[in-house]
């Protein structure tokens, strides 16, 4: 339970294209951070064109949430004209910040844009407070700090200066330092700094003797094969108090290439445990829950990262693949007829056990004995992007989503 005195921090999510921006909102963001088509580091997500985020502008506004834009790319001198003329572009979109990392692309922020709030990206390697004040100085007003920091050293950092800390508190980590690496650029020409990570840690390898080309000999780690450089997915579910505690001013999800789904549940998650602190109750009900529901979206094995030094083996997981326990079948959208239709997104068929997954933490089963299109047509099942209607839980509102658990064989 927290005191009266500490506020809750600003609960940060990912939208890597419209759809997800509209997700996070609908299952509890305080805010979203989001892409445009060049600058950013997830060069491959759905990112947003120029009208798409003066629409995204509008939502968040009108819901009372933030919007902030990554800018946070490494670039080159040639890269300088275009960013300067993107910049003028967005400057009357009134973006609630930007997300930066490069100094040259603060400073040219400033020239252009000098009122717009700037925080600072990950990549910035931001591990000591000399180096938020340093940041801060130079026009900095929120530090997303390095993901290598233990909660002790988040608590020094915040003892050492006064400006907005944040910390990523769930999603995929880096064995690189920050982020920053040239292992993609190396093998593949295509750098993370700038956004076209091919992510090389991930992959298999094994050792080869120069003089026998073609016979490799594995570097085991186990049965599986050897992923030295591969690392767990973060999660802190069980640790917000402490975050908290340490002075924390907004704690971001991981996850700008990750499904619709994966933003909804584990949006949704969190906002629950913070909702639990912030009400203040000693009892809480749901917190094995949270940590179920975490487990039904795909991600590798989860760890502390590198909070907590003394627990050790936290980085390095047993295994590469992802684990994943349920389907995302649809999403409820708007019907002028006034009852939510489905989207599809997997296909199922009547009478299979379904799940409703609403905010709040609500999960319903239940079992749709038809399957009609919008007309009122019955159809044999429920093919991907068709438009349908079921009969659905009660609770059931537009935004909402639909799962199904997977089977061993699926």
């Amino acid at each position: 339970m927290i005191s009266e005195e500490v506020s809750l921090p600003e609960l940060l999510a990912p939208a890597g294209d419209p759809e997800k921006l509209a997700t996070a909102l609908h299952f509890g963001a305080d805010a979203v951070y989001v892409g445009g088509e060049r600058f950013g580091l997830r060069a491959m997500a759905g990112n947003f064109t120029l009208p798409q985020l003066e629409q995204a502008r509008r939502l968040t506004r009108r819901r009372g949430k933030k919007l902030y834009l990554t800018l946070n790319a490494y670039l080159a001198p040639e890269d300088f004209p275009e960013l300067r003329n993107y910049v003028e572009e967005l400057r009357p979109l009134d973006i609630d910040a930007y997300i930066v990392s490069d100094p040259g692309i603060i400073t040219l922020i400033r020239e252009v844009d000098p009122r717009r709030p700037l925080h600072l990206s990950t990549q910035a390697n931001t591990t000591n407070a000399a180096a938020a004040v340093f940041w801060q100085k130079n026009g900095i007003r929120r530090v997303n700090l390095g993901r290598e920091l233990s909660l002790q050293q988040i608590k020094a950092i915040r003892a050492g200066c006064d400006l907005e800390l944040e910390a990523f508190v769930h999603g995929a980590m880096c064995m690189a330092y920050s982020g920053r690496c040239l292992l993609s650029a190396a093998l593949t020409g295509r750098s993370a700094n700038r956004g076209a990570c091919t992510h090389p840690c991930r992959w298999g390898y094994a050792l080869v003797e120069e003089t026998r080309p073609g016979q490799y000999f594995p570097i085991e780690e186990d049965g599986g094969g050897a992923y030295i450089l591969n690392s767990r997915d973060l999660c802190l579910i069980d640790h917000l108090e402490a975050l908290i505690g340490a002075g924390l001013d907004c704690l971001k999800i991981e996850g700008r290439m990750k499904s619709r789904y994966y933003v909804a549940v584990v949006t949704d998650v969190y906002r629950n445990a913070l909702d639990h602190l912030g009400a203040g109750r000693q009892e809480d009900r749901n917190s094995s829950r949270r940590r179920a529901e975490l487990e039904t979206v795909s991600h590798r094995p989860y760890g502390s990262g590198f909070l907590f030094p003394e627990a050790g083996g936290q980085i390095h997981p047993p295994f590469s693949s992802y684990i994943r326990s349920y389907d995302f079948v649809g999403v409820l959208v708007e019907n002028p007829a006034g009852f939510p239709l489905v989207q599809v997104r997997n296909r199922f068929f009547p009478g299979e056990i379904l799940e409703l997954v609403a905010p709040g933490m609500e999960r319903i089963s239940f079992s749709p004995a038809k399957i009609r299109t919008a007309a009122g047509d019955f159809l044999p099942v429920a093919q991907p992007n068709a438009v349908v209607a079921i009969d659905l839980p009660a609770q059931g509102k537009p935004g909402d989503l639909l799962r199904r658990k997977k089977t061993p064989a699926s």
